[in-house]
């Protein structure tokens, strides 16, 4: 995949949010047949969180599993976004505006602009059914989007 064909969905710690979108995003793709492929980082200074345990919320292999997805990056750990990242991608998403913008506006100042944001709570605030309903939506609406573009 070149940078013409890439989302990167990003969150705080790529552990649950973005990699849900990730992987859903992949899947839906694939299915459609859709000639685009996502990957997920995370925006925070670091990646150590000690409620995180183990490569992904289990909130997320949880409702993957219950939709008949395995998750193709269940065993890769987080990953901290890097400038490289958003030059790998064409189209940019973080999940939530209010939580990611000033993060983003820190550390990535000048590719700020490029980046969609979404909506989505993290789970002290949304509750995980909720939570990933919404990026299933989200993520639909994307795709459709895309396939708009390739017509």
């Amino acid at each position: 995949m070149n940078k013409t064909n890439r989302v990167l969905f990003l969150c705080t710690g790529n552990y649950y949010r973005s990699r849900y979108a990730e992987e859903i995003f992949n899947h839906q793709a694939g299915l459609e047949g859709l000639g685009w492929q996502a990957f997920s980082r995370g925006v925070a200074e670091d990646l150590h969180f000690p409620e995180n345990v183990g490569p992904m919320s289990p909130y997320t292999v949880n409702a993957l599993q219950a939709k008949g997805i395995v998750p193709e990056g269940a065993a890769r750990d987080p990953v901290l976004c890097t400038l490289h990242d958003f030059a790998q991608a064409a189209l940019v998403v973080a999940l939530k505006d209010a939580e990611h913008r000033p993060m983003i506006e820190r550390r990535f100042a000048g590719e700020a602009h490029r980046v969609e944001y979404w909506n989505v709570d993290d789970i002290e605030f949304l509750d995980p059914p909720t939570a990933l309903g919404k990026i299933d939506e989200l993520v639909g609406r994307l795709i459709g989007s895309l396939q708009g573009r390739e017509r």
